[in-house]
């Protein structure tokens, strides 16, 4: 469920509270971190947060708010948008959802998910609808599997096996249906790694 910008601001601080001190936020505490001088307002705000299921209360405790059951306490995995696995498609960077799991799992605090879109890494064990999860980098070996943008030449993302050459880049599909995109000379130049792939979630 959607929330407004306020109450994004304030569960933001709940978490940060929580990941540095292991205990969430007094409403004094959140009232004092955002310059407002009555709990009336910090109340509602919690409130509203609860009726959406990112808040949960335990009546008579000074700090009686905590996060909802399988609400991340901002360790979890962003999910930024698509990637394609096939055709090149736009990589929206708006954040689409929070997988509710600890991305260290992937090795990597900075780690992000993209939708994956299409069937060319099939060979891969990839599919349509999968989550790839990226840890971000700007280089990888020879035949690793990375998110890939290709700036002035194609500006957007896709998912392929990642091949060197002397002087060139070759992106390749794990489907021989789908043909290698090989960029030269300056070109090469353009190819820009967003990182490579750590794993894979996929919903049953």
């Amino acid at each position: 469920m959607e929330i407004t910008k306020r109450q994004k601001q304030v569960l933001d601080f709940i978490r940060q509270e929580i990941r540095g001190k292991g205990v969430p936020p007094s409403v004094r505490e959140i009232c004092s971190h955002f310059g407002l001088r009555s709990p009336a307002g910090v109340h509602r705000i919690l409130k509203a947060l609860e009726r959406k299921g990112y808040l949960a209360s335990a009546r008579g405790k000074k700090r009686s708010w905590r996060l909802a059951e399988g609400v991340p306490a901002g360790r979890g995995i962003p999910v930024l948008g698509r990637i394609a696995a096939g055709l090149p498609i736009e990589a929206q960077q708006e954040q689409a959802e929070e997988l509710p799991v600890d991305c260290t799992l992937f090795g990597s605090e900075g780690c992000f998910g993209l939708y994956v879109r299409g069937d060319s890494m099939e060979g891969l064990h990839i599919a349509d609808g999968d989550i790839a999860i990226i840890r971000p980098c700007g280089d990888v070996e020879q035949g690793e599997v990375a998110a890939v943008m290709v700036e002035d030449v194609l500006p957007e993302a896709t998912l392929k096996v990642v091949k060197k050459g002397e002087g060139r880049i070759e992106l390749h599909a794990a489907n021989p249906l789908y043909e290698p995109l090989v960029f030269r000379g300056k070109e090469a130049g353009r190819v820009r790694i967003l990182g490579r792939l750590a794993g894979i979630i996929r919903r049953s």
